[in-house]
């Protein structure tokens, strides 16, 4: 039968190919800003870098990080939660954005303010990392300092971190359920430090069940609410609040 020898949907690319409708909306009227925010919504690494040189000849670093690398990267959150992009152009995305802000901040001399403190990881025993990749650049975008620990990591190592760091809350990643019980280890750990922040749990072998089911705990089921949890977190909500807030 010859339709068993058609391929062309198994390989397509949904993203590009015409199913997906959705496109960024215009962020600012000056063109200089829009031409950047463009480039961070394109993933274009390489046009980025003349083009926030060209527009620091005329403006301040920060509003080229405000009014056009992070407006830039919100289109692409917009873009992720709405179906329209995927990992690879989030993290295009991402990279583009973080070359502007490196070179804006070797104008101004000094790094970017950012709100707060997070500390990111993948569980230890797991090596999927997606994503925490995704979460780590919503954060960074959305203006948050990441503490990025990588995947496979002990529970020793993160609650180290959280030690160092002082984070406002710490994510956790895991995909099979036989990583995720580092979850509450590292719960009863920050516990045990008297760090209790909001210890957010998510992946896809996570359920709301299980990380409810121990103190520090906040279930994540998208990685899409990482900025909004961050922003309670740093505003001082409790975890029992944002449990509250964002499950059951």
């Amino acid at each position: 039968m010859r339709y068993l020898d058609d391929f062309s949907n198994i390989f397509k690319r949904y993203d590009i190919d015409g199913e997906v409708t959705g496109e960024a909306r215009e962020v600012s009227k000056d063109a200089t800003l829009q031409e950047i925010a463009k480039f961070v919504v394109e993933g274009d690494d390489e046009g980025i870098l003349p083009a926030v040189q060209k527009a620091l000849g005329s403006k301040s670093p920060i509003d080229i990080i405000n009014d056009a690398l992070i407006a830039g990267m919100n289109e692409v959150s917009r873009l992720w939660d709405e179906g329209v992009y995927f990992l690879p152009q989030v993290i295009l995305s991402s990279d583009a954005m973080n070359v502007g802000i490196a070179k804006c901040e070797a104008k101004m001399g000094k790094a970017m303010d950012r709100k707060s403190t997070v500390v990111t990881h993948t569980a230890e025993g797991d090596i999927h990392d997606i994503g925490q990749v995704i979460v780590n650049a919503l954060l960074n975008a959305n203006g948050y300092e990441v503490v990025d620990l990588g995947a496979d990591v002990p529970v020793e190592k993160v609650v180290a971190a959280c030690k160092e760091h002082k984070p406002v809350m710490v994510t956790g990643t895991a995909l099979m359920t036989t990583t995720m019980t580092a979850f509450p280890k590292i719960a009863h750990q920050l516990e045990a430090a008297g760090l209790a922040i909001p210890f957010i749990c998510g992946g896809g072998a996570v359920c709301e069940e299980y990380v409810t089911g121990y103190d520090l705990g906040v279930w994540g089921k998208e990685a899409s609410q990482a900025p909004g949890m961050a922003e309670d977190a740093t505003e001082g909500e409790s975890w029992e609040a944002m449990r509250g807030k964002w499950n059951g």
